[in-house]
């Protein structure tokens, strides 16, 4: 019996770190500019489709910045290209996305996003926020939900 409740144990611990593990990976990417380890922790069609509809309801967070409307533009210009140019543009959206975002958010140099996240933790036991910056200041929100036993970035709100 009490075998069984160390696993039950390790198992929720390793559950509630599994998530953790993916922001050291998507930190990684970003940090080492491998823009195929960080396509693989989006989940392009939901950032695009999240995206479009706050932009389509003006409900965005903060005024477009210069990435929101480079984004915009490359998805006009990008319509007659495959889905592999799309998918590449908007890679490299989210990586300007948040690399501004964390050098907004820390001072330090070169600026990590570990070292940006004031707040990370689940929203359900399927949906992880992560907050660069403090609240009110202008922060970034990265949501990740598990989708197929993996990680991946949904949405990215400023």
């Amino acid at each position: 019996m009490r075998l069984l409740r160390y696993l039950v144990l390790f198992a929720l611990v390793a559950f509630v770190a599994w998530p953790y593990y993916h922001v050291y990976r998507l930190d990684d990417a970003l940090g080492k500019g491998d823009l195929q380890v960080l396509g693989q922790l989006l989940d392009i069609p939901a950032i695009r489709r999240n995206h479009k509809e706050r932009v389509e309801n003006g409900s965005a967070l903060h005024p477009p910045s210069a990435t929101d409307n480079t984004l915009a533009s490359l998805q006009q210009n990008l319509r007659h290209l495959d889905d592999t140019a799309l998918e590449q543009a908007i890679t490299l959206w989210v990586r300007d996305t948040l690399r501004e975002a964390t050098t907004r958010a820390t001072d330090k140099r070169p600026p990590y996003l570990m070292a940006a996240i004031t707040f990370a933790f689940f929203e359900s036991y399927d949906r992880f926020l992560i907050r660069l910056g403090e609240l009110g200041k202008n922060a970034t929100h990265i949501r990740m939900t598990l989708q197929d036993k993996r990680w991946q970035v949904t949405d990215i709100i400023r």
